[in-house]
């Protein structure tokens, strides 16, 4: 009798394990299904570059002008009018940047040859320390060009299809350009339809009630913040191009224009900025003193408009840790080159909004928070009397 009773135990202890071991499995399953998707996709964005490429730069162009849009339609403007002028303004605009900085662009590359001889020259005081290196390293390329065998010639293999593949180049870019203001205008003119969508997949009114929010939510905290942070870094751009203008250095439109794009990099960004303006600098004033003033202009803007004007305007809520920052623009770099360095840090804004709207990825959402941020949440929550979620 006493045996029964024993048995049973250990039949349930067998079950309770066995329920624990298959939970285990399901949590390792779930992982490597997880870890595989991952990696499938970033094989499929690197791969299929030239078709998602243009596809989120229409998104985040879209993203970036729904403020405008649904101000207008506010104003009584339906969105086909006002996304249709926008695009056409966004084209003008691309064109007439395209137009105005091609040439100057072109001559930079052209001489860059000569602009490092010149920088090499200013900088010839502080190459005297290292002309001992250069001179043992010479050495070792004279001992190499030495070693090899007698009588083998080098052949140097002349790159042949040039025109077609500088053809091929436009002719993508031209389609890529094309995709995204296209794409882009659709999606600015649809309006409400995609709201509707989402309201028609779920099936009970607070579903319904709570995704149409959280979509509201997103895309409102997202749109704001590009396009703000669009406003901003065209502001400090002009401001740039002026202040070198007055300086005299040469084509300071470009380096407005550069200083725009390259602030959508943070950090990083205004260092290779303050990097350029430095080295045209230098070549371009007779003396180094005078030279460096055009660099210490632009570090000075950075500073206000990091420290001062983005903050104050945008807000501490959608910032990002620095390490975030790096690893996003170092991916992405990878990835898809200078344009998407461009894109990373956008995408990370887009992605941390997500995850902060959704229970189960808010922390994926604390991880890209800036740390400041956390503790300023933190003490709101206190003062309010209550625990921070």
């Amino acid at each position: 009798m006493k045996s029964e009773p024993a048995a049973l135990g250990v039949e349930i202890a067998d079950g309770a394990d066995a329920r624990v071991a298959a939970r285990a499995d399901m949590r390792l399953m779930r992982s490597l299904l997880i870890g595989i998707f991952i990696f499938m996709a970033i094989y499929a964005l690197y791969f299929a570059r030239a078709f998602f490429m243009p596809v989120i730069l229409a998104f985040l162009l879209a993203l970036t002008l729904t403020p405008i849009v649904r101000l207008l339609r506010k104003r009584g403007i339906p969105e086909l009018v006002s996304a249709t002028l926008l695009v056409l303004l966004s084209i003008c605009i691309f064109a007439s940047a395209g137009y105005l900085l091609g040439g100057p662009v072109i001559d930079l590359i052209n001489n860059t040859s000569s602009i490092g001889q010149q920088l090499t020259e200013r900088l010839a005081q502080l190459r005297r320390p290292l002309e001992k290196i250069m001179q043992i390293s010479h050495q070792i390329e004279g001992l190499t060009e030495t070693a090899q065998e007698p009588g083998i010639q080098k052949v140097a293999v002349a790159q042949s299809g040039i025109l077609s593949s500088a053809a091929s180049n436009i002719l993508a870019a031209g389609t890529s350009l094309t995709i995204i203001f296209v794409l882009s205008l659709f999606l600015l003119a649809s309006g409400t339809m995609f709201y509707e969508k989402i309201i028609q997949s779920f099936a009970s009114l607070s579903q319904k009630k709570r995704a149409l929010r959280v979509v509201y939510d997103i895309e409102s905290e997202i749109s704001h913040y590009l396009l703000t942070v669009t406003i901003i870094n065209a502001g400090l751009g002009t401001v740039i191009g002026l202040g070198l203008w007055a300086l005299g250095m040469p084509n300071p439109l470009v380096w407005g224009v550069a200083a725009a794009l390259l602030n959508f990099l943070p950090y990083v960004g205004a260092l290779l900025t303050i990097v350029l303006v430095s080295i045209m600098a230098l070549i371009s004033f007779d003396t180094i003193s005078y030279a460096l003033l055009a660099p210490a202009f632009v570090l000075l803007c950075d500073i206000v408009e990091g420290q001062f004007v983005t903050p104050m305007v945008v807000g501490r809520r959608l910032e990002i840790n620095a390490v975030a920052i790096f690893i996003a623009i170092a991916f992405w770099s990878w990835l898809w080159g200078f344009v998407g360095a461009l894109m990373a840090v956008p995408l990370l804004v887009v992605i941390k909004v997500f995850c902060d709207h959704f229970e189960g990825l808010d922390h994926v959402g604390n991880f890209l928070a800036a740390q400041h941020t956390v503790v300023v949440e933190e003490e709101q929550a206190e003062q309010q009397g209550k625990a921070p979620a």
